[in-house]
């Protein structure tokens, strides 16, 4: 599969944030995550352990990112995100809320008009200062990909004890200031047959986001290859109408 070899990347085009500039905190040469998807462009989660002495120090994580802006900056690159991706879920860095202040700063210097994003799989929300930190920034990106429990550990398939309730709770806490991002889906795992773009699970789906309220949905399907073999894209023209139901709860949705 896939991994970034660098801290700092890009930009690159990506299809909900335009120019990107990805940072990686996580390591370059795995991915460590708290959750093993089916569909993970990085591949699968080969070791579940998290140890804060994986990740490079917040000092050497800035002062990449900074050297890196320092270059866009001269060559006039346009960036219009700042976006923390990478090998890996980002909020497990155990320096991520002093990176996060550190690097609003250096926005600020080297590319004022443009925002930071932040991709997470929401299993840190639990904690107070990740969510502080994500209350820092412009786009604070959380991830909800299921209606039921079932679906949950099927398609994302943690690997540290996390439920679903757990994180709709962690999501209300933050009343609405975050933007939800939700993968559809079909498939068959571990023999078992998936879809949470249908059905009672698009139901759940939808009765959870509408109790969140989020600034906004990104909606998206497949795009890239990925670890499960036995996966299907839905189509845009489906992800549109599934849309519109959420839509019918006053929620912004955008397509991709």
């Amino acid at each position: 599969m896939f991994l970034w070899d660098s801290i700092a990347f890009g930009p690159i085009y990506s299809r909900r944030l335009g120019s990107s500039l990805g940072i990686n905190v996580s390591p370059t040469e795995e991915k460590i995550c708290s959750f093993n998807c089916v569909y993970c462009e990085c591949g699968w989660t080969l070791n579940t352990q998290i140890k804060p002495e994986y990740f490079l120090p917040a000092t050497v994580i800035l002062e990449a990112i900074e050297a890196k802006l320092q270059d866009c900056a001269i060559n006039e690159t346009p960036i219009d995100s700042i976006t923390f991706s990478g090998n890996g879920e980002p909020t497990l860095h155990p320096e991520f809320g002093e990176i996060i202040d550190k690097l609003i700063v250096l926005r600020d210097k080297y590319y004022p008009q443009s925002v930071i994003t932040c991709l997470s799989n929401s299993t840190q929300l639990y904690r107070k200062d990740v969510r502080e930190a994500l209350l820092k920034i412009e786009n604070p990106i959380l991830k909800l990909d299921a209606g039921s429990e079932h679906a949950f550990q099927l398609i994302d398939r943690p690997t540290i004890p996390v439920s679903l309730l757990e994180i709709i709770d962690w999501l209300l806490l933050f009343h609405g200031k975050l933007i939800i991002q939700t993968l559809l889906l079909k498939g068959i795992v571990d023999g078992e047959a998936f879809d949470n773009s249908s059905g009672e699970e698009l139901r759940l789906l939808i009765e959870h986001i509408a109790k969140i309220k989020p600034r906004s949905v990104m909606l998206y399907s497949l795009d890239r290859e990925t670890p499960a073999k036995e996966l299907t894209k839905i189509p845009k023209e489906e992800l549109e109408k599934i849309a519109d139901s959420i839509r019918e709860k006053g929620i912004i949705v955008n397509v991709y």
